[in-house]
């Protein structure tokens, strides 16, 4: 073990952080699916999908149609389509079963990402020690604070709820969703290449390869065989202390 900084290959962090982003999508999609029942998502969905399926009867069209298709209808019948869609969207119900599904879609995924986040990467750490998800305590990847003392609770917080839940999944999952329901298009996706752009740029040029959520912690993910990890900032000081004394007796000699 020495003090000195070892931070984790980079292929290490990269194969922990597959392993752990593929159990992140298993409870996501666990979590969703058992708050879709609760929620009662499909029967929103569901009538909806059968107020469209009447308005496309009683007018004798399709809503579910390319824009080329569209143009090479005849004006008639493109005129048809557009009344019927514009009725369709004047619906008071329509309206309504349409936030109702837009609301659930956002509440859903955001709770069913959240409690994936903190099951794995803020309740497992905790239990294993030393910040490990399972990806890092297969690949032997620890996380510490950049002065080389074990991460407390509130910092795994900070770099899980704030870090990676809030800036990290859930303001891109935010613009994707407007981007398909709300037609947030070109300015959506100059977003998500800016914030893409941005944890590149940070694992670049910061010392420690550190991405936002490992900033805002201030943690370092390190090389647990040959790391040396403090239980306290006063632990990690009279080590010093004796490293210090150590070289001064033996310049003495």
């Amino acid at each position: 073990m020495i003090f000195d900084l070892q931070k984790a290959p980079i292929l290490k962090r990269a194969s922990a952080w597959l392993l752990d982003f593929i159990l992140l999508c298993i409870l996501i999609t666990g979590f969703a699916f058992a708050l879709s029942a609760i929620t009662g998502y499909d029967n929103y969905a569901t009538a909806l999908a059968d107020a469209q399926d009447n308005y496309e009867q009683q007018y004798g069209v399709s809503f579910d149609i390319s824009q080329a298709d569209f143009n090479a209808l005849s004006q008639e019948d493109r005129d048809k389509i557009n009344q019927a869609y514009a009725k369709f969207s004047e619906d008071e119900q329509v309206i309504y079963l349409y936030n109702v599904q837009l609301n659930l879609i956002l509440l859903i995924s955001s709770v069913s990402i959240l409690l994936a986040y903190v099951v794995l990467e803020f309740v497992l750490p905790l239990i294993f020690g030393n910040g490990q998800t399972v990806g890092k305590k297969i690949f032997g990847i620890a996380l510490m604070q950049t002065n080389g003392v074990k991460l407390s609770p509130l910092s795994l917080f900070a770099r899980t709820i704030l870090g990676k839940y809030t800036l990290e999944t859930m303001v891109p999952v935010f613009v994707l969703i407007m981007i398909v329901f709300a037609d947030l298009g070109l300015t959506g996706t100059v977003i998500l290449l800016l914030m893409l752009t941005l944890q590149i740029g940070l694992m670049i040029i910061t010392r420690t390869n550190s991405c936002i959520h490992d900033l805002l912690a201030g943690s370092v993910a390190v090389d647990l065989a040959s790391q040396m990890i403090f239980d306290s900032e006063s632990a990690m000081i009279e080590y010093k202390k004796s490293i210090h004394a150590e070289q001064a007796k033996e310049a003495r000699y």
